[in-house]
């Protein structure tokens, strides 16, 4: 009686080898099944790329906009702020940058944060950035908050 792997003119395979092979089937899968439920995906530039901007930090803020930025003269009733950065004081006649949430910064703080991310380090307030597919992301993210929000207000109105 022939054995199987004559009967199927085959070789037989390395143990090793085929679990390895097989670690790696269920990886493709489960990375595949985790692309398709969990992430909230962007295709950049058509090419297939995958960004889960919830799990990665957001773009620089876009430059004319840190550009663009008011610089604000620190003067005596405002003395007594400090840079959340550094946790130093203002000086008297030392000038800050005001970011739209109201915060004041060093200019040699904040600069390259912004350079490396688009919010507000204190309250994470978000500047717009250069970065079309993440722009996209943000307007996606508000109009799915606009939605859920309508839901919970027509679901009370409901009731009331």
């Amino acid at each position: 009686m022939a054995s199987y792997f004559e009967e199927h003119d085959c070789e037989p395979t390395d143990p090793e080898q085929e679990a390895r092979t097989n670690m790696l089937l269920e990886l493709a899968r489960w990375m595949a099944e985790a692309g398709r439920s969990l992430f909230n995906t962007m295709d950049i530039g058509g090419l297939g790329l995958v960004v889960d901007w919830d799990h990665h930090l957001p773009p620089p803020a876009a430059k004319t906009v840190v550009e663009n930025l008011p610089r604000t003269v620190i003067r005596g009733s405002q003395s007594e702020l400090k840079c959340p950065v550094c946790l130093l004081e203002f000086e008297e006649e030392e000038t800050a940058i005001e970011m739209p949430c109201h915060h004041f910064f060093h200019s040699n703080c904040i600069l390259p944060w912004l350079n490396k991310t688009n919010s507000c380090p204190l309250c994470r307030h978000e500047l717009p950035t250069d970065d079309d597919t993440y722009e996209e992301h943000r307007r996606d993210k508000a109009r799915k908050q606009q939605q859920k929000h309508r839901l919970e207000n027509l679901h009370g109105a409901m009731y009331t």
